[in-house]
């Protein structure tokens, strides 16, 4: 193809991608909607654009089918770093078990919430001094992730006179397999390794500390139904010997998550049903051997990740040696997933579609692009979409987690993008 040549020529007409149908949005006179609203005039809600939109029926059915399909007694958490906006936090907080939180801010914002403290529990590497502080205030679940870090806290429970509950978050001796984000297994910042643990739960004892239990985290956004049932396998026995060295029996075994969702095409539907099956079959040996203990279940994105969207508008619309470039005014300062940077080794699209046009058929191949001064900034490359003008709403779907917070939003100056709970 030529810079002369038309830039629909070559391109099949065919049905523009029904997103819509596909992550559970509506459609209502041409326009995606969102909470039964038109994204169009939600734009018009939020006056101005970029923005996020997050569907809070979507995250309630996600969690109602998760509740079907795992077991009765397993406590379901909600892993704030995915998506820490306070009105989603207030939301999830009425439906699931309890809240994983990995800052004082999000401590905040969960706390906020008014759910009880002690459902609340505080992981990461590298808490400071002060940040303990005001977890052991608080009276929230403290994942210790090395044994420095638990003299320090009971250095502070004795000055503000309290016994705070505190959990080992262990770092295992083995990986979730396939997981696009491996958090256990080998080296790593993440936790104690598992062969520490009997020397740190013993000075544990000594210490006036009150053991809560365990916090076993080996991956994430996992679609492989047989790496889970491993991991979930491996992580009970895990505990269950772990428990042995412990001062006293654990009151919860947070044996992580790791559900992975589609993003790409070809990506296959995680089947819940068989993860909660297997997850069935293995806790009649948890609740024998760790009797009285919580199992919890720890999500973020599986939770929320499919229920939000970016919606930037079309500022400019050119065409470059036969390709079209639309030009929105938002990008990767505020969804640096969707533009491959936030760890993809080779960049692949999310469904993207023009949120007023979703009824239109694809006549062209189209680049999203941002408006900062990087070729980085993509949100679509070669997307077949209907014909975009200047002033449509270009929507990328899978955007209720890992957006907002996880993106550059100071970078070249640009105003940050607004959040509604729909």
């Amino acid at each position: 193809m030529t810079a002369a040549t038309p830039v629909t020529e070559g391109i099949v007409r065919k049905e523009a991608p029904k997103h819509a149908e596909l992550e559970g949005f509506g459609v209502r006179d041409n326009c995606l909607t969102v909470g039964g609203v038109p994204v169009t005039r939600l734009a018009d809600r939020v006056g101005q654009t970029p923005f996020f939109a997050y569907d809070r029926r979507l995250m309630t059915a996600r969690v109602e089918s998760l509740r079907k399909a795992l077991p009765k007694d397993v406590h379901l958490h909600y892993a704030m770093k995915a998506n820490p906006m306070p009105a989603v936090v207030q939301h999830m907080a009425r439906i699931v078990d309890g809240l994983d939180v990995a800052s004082a801010g999000e401590m905040q914002v969960a706390l906020d919430t008014g759910i009880d403290p002690l459902t609340i529990s505080f992981a990461g590497p590298g808490k400071t001094p002060q940040e303990l502080s005001c977890a052991v205030a608080a009276g929230i679940v403290i994942n210790m992730e090395s044994p420095y870090e638990m003299e320090v806290i009971a250095r502070i429970a004795e000055k503000q006179g309290l016994r705070p509950h505190v959990a080992i978050r262990v770092n295992p001796d083995f990986e979730l397999k396939t997981s696009g984000m491996k958090m256990g297994g080998g080296p790593k910042q993440f936790g104690v390794d598992a062969e520490q643990v009997p020397a740190m739960l013993k000075r544990l004892g000594e210490l006036d500390l009150a053991f809560h239990g365990f916090h076993i985290f080996s991956g994430s956004q996992n679609l492989r139904e047989e790496a889970l049932e491993e991991a979930q396998e491996k992580t009970i026995n895990l505990a269950i010997e772990l428990a042995r060295h412990a001062p006293t029996p654990p009151r919860m075994v947070n044996i992580g998550g790791g559900f992975g969702i589609p993003y790409f095409p070809g990506d296959k539907r995680l089947d819940i049903e068989r993860v909660g099956a297997n997850l069935e079959r293995l806790m009649p040996r948890a609740r024998q051997e760790l009797e009285g203990a919580e199992i919890v279940v720890e999500l973020g994105r599986y939770l929320v990740g499919e229920a939000g969207v970016y919606v930037a508008r079309v500022v400019d619309r050119k065409e470059s040696r036969g390709q079209v470039f639309l030009i929105t005014d938002g990008g990767l300062h505020h969804q640096l997933s969707a533009s491959g940077n936030f760890g993809q080794v080779i960049r692949k699209n999310y469904p993207v579609a023009i949120a007023n046009k979703m009824d239109l058929p694809a006549v062209e191949e189209a680049n999203i692009v941002g408006c900062l001064c990087t070729p980085l900034d993509r949100l679509g490359d070669k997307v077949p979409l209907p014909r975009g003008e200047v002033g449509d709403l270009v929507v990328v779907f899978q955007s209720g987690a890992y957006g907002r917070s996880s993106s550059p939003t100071a970078f070249l100056g640009h105003p940050e993008p607004a959040e509604i709970l729909v």
